[in-house]
């Protein structure tokens, strides 16, 4: 008859070399682990199968005498014909099931199974944005006790800190979790059936606001002087020196630029460009100067203007507006607007409106003509915009 196990024994039972056992009577035993940690195993055999369920807790967490009685409760439900493995997992299946009830676990589990398609750096936009401008308003929240108008709050909150992009990209992924939950049970209620019809009159044109040419040497003085990052600072006057789009421009990566030539540019298929077109960007002397400058803080990252908490990854999207924002400029100028301001301007001073159309990355690049493949109006655009960086430098000089 084998010895009964004790807690003394368990105590003395020191690391091998391999793992080994420690019997406990009925199937019950102890697991030694090579680092000296112990765990509890039941054996037992069910349908004419040999199996083995973990106790849960190692030693001394879970005490010989608790797992003497968690391995009597498991021999019970053997006896009534239930085996324990199969019974843990559908009690595991059910909790997962009531916690899907919450928008948290939902809006987890359509993210686990959409990203599985998605590239890398999509999975992680979207994980930012989730974790980020939904979960901490909404993960707590029953499904069915989600309504319309707080979905419409919480896009208007985006909305308004400058951000329409993500605040439409937002409505979206809210309306396929909800989706994904009512099709797996997890809830029957659709509050973004209607959203869009709430949403929909609070998006006018500030949205896009942008300042007049009269307005704008003070935005650029205080541009100048507000204490802030100077990455932040940079990736606001490089959307004024280029006119290209926010998200492109925060996502900027040092293996797009050619400053020696004073190019940036952007493959086919780039993330955050419109379409996926591809675009090629002449950078004005002010623009080379300044991104030599921001090389010497963020050259070792793969992106030019790096994010405040995690270097690994882009700025906010909402960083620029944010610094607006405290400009005194909030629903008067953003940085999309900037491509609005630039195009109005440019039109104004005479310069053709193709070089300003292709400066904006309007229209697929592949079917508009030029003489050299991609490379459309690139020296008249170059010119173009060199003169109007010179010409914000004036402006801002204005006044001083």
């Amino acid at each position: 008859m084998a010895t009964k196990l004790t807690d003394l024994a368990i105590r003395k039972a020191q690391p091998r070399d391999k793992k080994y056992k420690l019997s406990g009577g009925g199937g019950l035993t102890l697991i030694v682990m090579p680092d000296g940690a112990k765990y509890w195993r039941l054996r037992y055999r069910f349908a004419g199968k040999e199996k083995e369920l973990s106790l849960g807790r190692p030693y001394p967490a879970l005490s010989l005498k608790s797992a003497e009685a968690e391995a009597i409760s498991l021999r019970l439900l053997l006896a009534s014909g239930i085996d324990p493995a199969e019974q843990r997992f559908q009690t595991k299946l059910d909790r997962k099931q009531k916690a899907a009830q919450l928008f948290r676990e939902a809006a987890d589990a359509w993210f686990e199974f959409r990203s599985k398609a998605w590239a890398p750096r999509t999975s992680d936009q979207v994980r930012d944005y989730l974790d980020k401008d939904l979960l901490p308003i909404l993960g707590k929240r029953p499904l069915d006790a989600v309504t319309t108008k707080e979905l419409a709050a919480l896009s208007r909150a985006i909305e308004e800190r400058g951000a329409p992009d993500v605040a439409k990209k937002a409505r979206q992924w809210l309306a396929a979790i909800f989706s994904y939950a009512r099709a797996n049970g997890w809830a029957s209620n659709n509050p973004t059936q209607d959203l869009r019809a709430v949403v929909l009159p609070s998006m006018t044109a500030r949205n896009y606001a942008h300042l007049t040419l009269a307005e704008l040497p003070d935005l650029l003085r205080g541009l100048e002087t507000i204490d802030a990052s100077p990455i932040v600072k940079g990736a606001a006057m490089l959307a004024l020196w280029t006119a290209n789009r926010p998200g492109v421009t925060r996502t900027l990566r040092w293996s797009e630029l050619d400053l020696d030539q004073a190019l940036w540019v952007i493959e086919k298929g780039r993330d955050g460009m419109k379409r996926g077109y591809a675009h090629l960007t002449p950078l004005p002397n002010q623009a080379v100067a300044m991104l030599r400058e921001i090389r010497k803080l963020t050259g070792t990252f793969e992106y030019v203007f790096i994010g405040r908490n995690d270097p690994g990854r882009p700025l906010s999207d909402g960083a620029v507006n944010m610094l607006l924002k405290r400009l005194g400029y909030r629903g008067r100028q953003t940085t999309h607007g900037f491509r609005h301001l630039i195009s109005t301007v440019l039109n104004e001073q005479g310069y053709e409106s193709d070089w300003v159309e292709r400066q904006l990355a309007h229209g697929d690049p592949d079917k508009i003509r030029s003489t050299y493949n991609k490379a459309v109006y690139l020296e008249p655009r170059r010119k173009m915009m060199q003169d109007w960086a010179d010409y914000i430098d004036r402006l801002r000089m204005q006044g001083k």
